[in-house]
């Protein structure tokens, strides 16, 4: 008998181990993933999943942490929102989340829709999901909530599944500390600080692309200085040098600025390069506070001569 409660007592634990539970999926990029339904793969037009047919369709996002704060805030005070369904409390693999759910019509077939928010540290996790009748694996309610109820996020995405996102490659990062994508597959920031750090603080660049330049060369001059009046968060900004140069071979523009930045007006010189070619620009804002620059700028430069299109 002790032999038998012994068999049960190993049984029982390893059912009960996590290591057993399918573990969650995150698209490439994504910091919020879950367990998709059976039949459901990651998606190849958006982030998240979608059936074969796709009927079922299973989206992720970060919306700002306020968010979560805004709705959990409502709820509490018992103030309905003015159109939709009314959130409700939902417990997921993440912690405390609220989840809407509504049920319409598409032509005479039936599609439920759902939404979901978890908290997360630096933002809030948003899951939406779309379910047609006419899926030709239909999903029941309790399918969908059992997946939402899956969902996790994670701290940081890998800064290589980051980079292989990007539609240009990067071989030098400059011993940036942090690297976050800000729009996918379209631009990241390299800092020393944190994702939070402000303009004013540490070094950092922003690399992406832009609208195609101008054909003429006699015409970059004037598009280069239009470009960089757009940079954001400077105040008093005035260009010291607007001057063609050649990146790796390749014509490109470099504008130089002197502003303030911050709630401190704190002084900052900042680098924009652009690299023309192709249906669009490379474009590298580059920024350090005027005492860091001397040692900031060789890195910036060291970025820029390391970055080839894919």
């Amino acid at each position: 008998m002790k032999t038998i409660a012994r068999v049960l007592a190993i049984a029982a634990i390893t059912m009960a181990s996590p290591a057993l539970a399918a573990d969650p999926v995150f698209p490439s990029g994504a910091r919020v993933g879950l367990v998709p339904a059976e039949g459901l793969n990651v998606a190849k037009e958006f982030l998240g999943f979608e059936s074969d047919d796709q009927k079922i369709k299973v989206g992720v996002a970060e919306i700002p942490p306020e968010a979560f704060a805004a709705v959990e805030t409502a709820v509490k005070e018992g103030k309905a929102p003015p159109a939709g369904a009314k959130p409700e409390a939902f417990d997921t693999a993440a912690g405390k989340a609220f989840i809407t759910s509504d049920t319409g019509k598409d032509g005479a077939t039936t599609v439920r829709m759902y939404s979901l928010i978890v908290s997360g540290d630096k933002f809030t996790g948003y899951v939406i999901a779309q379910a047609r009748e006419d899926a030709a694996k239909p999903l029941s309610d309790e399918a969908v909530r059992k997946m939402l109820a899956s969902t996790k996020l994670r701290k940081d995405v890998p800064v290589d599944e980051q980079l292989s996102l990007m539609p240009f490659k990067i071989g030098e990062l400059g011993e940036f500390k942090t690297v976050r994508t800000l729009a996918p597959r379209s631009s990241i920031l390299l800092t020393d600080g944190t994702e939070d750090t402000t303009l004013d603080g540490a070094p950092y660049m922003v690399i992406g692309l832009t609208a195609a330049g101008p054909a003429s060369p006699e015409d970059r001059g004037r598009f280069a200085q239009q470009t960089a009046a757009t940079i954001p968060g400077i105040r008093n900004a005035r260009i010291t040098s607007n001057e063609p140069l050649r990146i790796e071979g390749t014509p490109g523009y470099e504008t130089r600025i002197d502003a303030v930045a911050g709630k401190n007006d704190t002084p900052v010189t900042v680098v924009q390069w652009l690299r023309f070619g192709g249906g669009s620009s490379l474009r590298i804002i580059a920024s350090a506070t005027r005492d860091e620059w001397p040692k900031a700028f060789p890195r910036f430069r060291a970025v820029r001569d390391g970055i080839d299109p894919r």
